[in-house]
């Protein structure tokens, strides 16, 4: 996903010290974090600003999870950096006051700006989910975004990410915390990559994710994904297309941009329009929610916009 930032660059030293060295055994959470029905989520990457660090409740009412980015190997950037910083009593305390108006809080990993590939899977996810339990979180979500290393190197970003998931539901079991995936919708689509991206990973570790946040945008020309016709049904990566591809459709999380400004090649389409879209695809089937990158310019106004009645 695209980050707006530049706060990476600072933050190293305060992020060893948040990651942790050791691994704790699987944390115990209380159940009612992970949301059992449609999933409305929003990354915050963007400053907030108003000296607070999470979205304020009221800005983002109707979102039930918000996705704090970005987590990288080398320690926390951007959102979830302020996050980090926070005192234990302020983490817990906001944390307390999101889960109360029932919204998770969940740390994205990865983005745009870093290539994972390279370091050991397991000692990258044991290090994720650590910082998880350090930081009072929800869950994780993994935005890998190595687009060059998937079309170049079958099986090896598949089997990487494999490991990944895997290793981070031994430290955050399976209803206790959130494991969600972001990626890039054309990596549903058969033959996109010679190792089949996503849906070699759904058939190895689906068991294990949650949900996808597909990025339905950031692909024009081809397939654009800036109409309904193109994101439900005519593209090989289209939503239900990806159902007849053998991935539970209620897993199927649709992605947007909230304003144009979010994204760097397409795929916006305007609130009332997505509506329509959302609408569609319920009809057929679908019931797995929609994902916005990002807070500000997604909140409130814009979910209940594209939610309309669907999910009444």
């Amino acid at each position: 996903m695209f980050s707006t930032s530049f706060s990476r660059l600072f933050t190293l030293c305060s992020a060893l010290a948040s990651l942790g060295v050791g691994y704790a055994a699987p944390h115990v959470r209380a159940a009612g974090q992970v949301p059992s029905g449609p999933k409305f989520v929003v990354y915050s990457d963007a400053a907030v600003g108003g000296g607070t660090v999470l979205p304020p409740l009221d800005q983002i009412k109707g979102f039930n999870v918000v996705n704090l980015a970005f987590l990288l190997t080398t320690g926390p950037a951007d959102q979830v950096a302020k996050w980090a910083a926070l005192s234990a009593s302020d983490r817990q305390t906001q944390k307390q006051q999101y889960n109360a108006a029932g919204v998770s809080l969940v740390v994205s990993a990865f983005g745009e700006t870093e290539h994972p590939t390279s370091q050991d899977p397991t000692t990258v996810a044991n290090n994720l989910a650590q910082f998880v339990l350090n930081t009072d979180l929800d869950g994780i979500d993994i935005d890998y975004e190595e687009f060059e290393l998937v079309v170049q190197q079958p099986g090896v970003g598949e089997a990487w990410l494999t490991t990944l998931t895997q290793t981070l539901r031994q430290q955050l079991p399976q209803g206790q915390f959130i494991l969600s995936h972001a990626p890039v919708g054309p990596w549903f689509s058969p033959g996109f990559c010679p190792g089949d991206c996503y849906l070699t990973v759904d058939k190895n570790v689906g068991a294990l994710i949650d949900w996808y946040n597909i990025q339905f945008y950031n692909q024009s020309p081809s397939p654009g994904y800036e109409d309904c016709d193109t994101l439900l049904n005519s593209t090989p990566s289209s939503v239900f297309a990806i159902e007849k591809s053998g991935v539970d459709v209620n897993k199927l999380v649709i992605g947007k941009p909230g304003t144009t400004g979010d994204i760097t090649n397409g795929g916006f389409i305007d609130p009332a329009t997505l509506a329509t879209c959302v609408k569609t695809a319920v009809a057929g089937g679908w019931n797995a929610g929609v994902m916005a990158f990002q807070f500000p310019h997604a909140d409130t106004t814009w979910i209940t916009t594209v939610k309309g009645s669907s999910f009444a």
